[in-house]
């Protein structure tokens, strides 16, 4: 597989503090990839870094070919980043929010193509904050595809979302991932990671303690002698709500 995005001994330091600890790993091109780790472990450091959004400290950045030193700019160029509710004009509605972005990227975009793909051309003419939580994370993920990068990078996606919301935004991922961009994710819930990403790297007090498939991670632990104390049953009650309740778009969501 094409390496795609190269991190070598990546170190970020404040002060006496090291939040990022001499980290090295590759993203292959077409997967989802995913950065798990807790609060404070240093996975959201190392995202923004390679985003071009923080300086490092000492390391090397290669993605898609460019250097991270030399050309922060043409990585701007093939990335798309997931905006903060912050980001976006509370007087503007969707499809002036995509125009004014593709302005930004020197690009012309079709708001409405943008706007189908995440099931929200119904939504147009309405303005953010009048989006519920799983149409505002649809609306910040079509954000991320105006430039048609290589690489998006999604933080957290479905914090929040009821089970319905969340798994359309896994397949809607999935989709994505199948056009042939490669996604870089953060999340905390597991089964996530699991569902969505290819490969992972556990990330833990600034350094990674453990990179593979979820698969191939698990059936190492299992292999370790691990076992849980409880029966591990075929469905989880989130199943059962989606296999209750329907797993289509929901307009009032």
């Amino acid at each position: 597989m094409k390496t795609i995005i190269s991190v070598k001994n990546l170190q970020k330091k404040y002060g006496d503090f090291t939040a990022v600890k001499d980290i090295s790993f590759d993203v292959h091109e077409g997967e989802i990839f995913g950065l798990l780790g807790p609060n404070g472990a240093g996975k959201s450091t190392t995202l923004e870094i390679i985003e071009t959004l923080r300086d490092k400290t000492s390391g090397e950045v290669i993605v898609d070919g460019f250097n991270l030193d030399q050309s922060p700019d043409a990585i701007k160029k093939i990335i798309g980043v997931q905006l903060q509710s912050s980001g976006y004009y509370p007087g503007l509605n969707l499809t002036e929010l995509l125009h004014l972005f593709g302005g930004l990227y020197n690009r012309t975009v079709n708001p409405h193509e943008l706007l189908k793909l995440v099931n929200l051309t119904d939504k147009a003419k309405a303005k953010y904050k009048e989006l519920s939580g799983g149409q505002k994370q649809r609306f910040s993920i079509a954000t991320t595809l105006i430039n048609q990068p290589r690489i998006i990078f999604l933080d957290e996606p479905t914090t929040g979302l009821d089970p319905q919301a969340r798994r359309n935004l896994w397949d809607l991922i999935s989709d994505i991932r199948s056009k042939g961009t490669t996604v870089i994710i953060t999340t905390h819930y597991m089964d996530e990671a699991e569902y969505l990403c290819d490969r992972v790297a556990i990330v833990d007090a600034g350094r990674i303690v453990a990179i593979n498939s979820p698969h191939q991670l698990i059936d190492n632990l299992v292999a370790s002698g691990f076992e849980r104390t409880t029966e591990v049953k075929k469905a989880n009650l989130e199943d059962v709500f989606i296999n209750l309740t329907g797993k289509e778009w929901r307009k009032e969501e």
